[in-house]
């Protein structure tokens, strides 16, 4: 996973929101550098977009960024995006 500076998250004033499967991590619009390919729509997150790096507990090779959006429909459905 990149070595983001986690500043806390507005909502809940953590950095993290852990789930007993994944744990989340919100990225700020400043902090987005990089072009990646959301595995919930399948559309660009771009640079300067805000969005969610999901880490499996599984491991942390499998992280993947989300948008924000996805993964909160994807989280509150009860699927396992992976």
């Amino acid at each position: 996973m990149p070595d983001h500076d986690w500043p806390p998250d507005p909502r809940t004033g953590d950095a993290r929101r852990d789930t007993d499967a994944f744990e989340v991590r919100h990225v700020h619009p400043y902090q987005a550098t990089k072009v990646y390919r959301c595995p919930g729509c399948d559309l660009e997150i771009r640079i300067g977009e805000g969005h969610e790096v999901v880490v499996p507990r599984t491991g942390n090779d499998l992280h993947r960024h989300w948008h924000t959006g996805c993964w909160t429909r994807t989280s509150t459905r009860g699927h396992r995006p992976y």
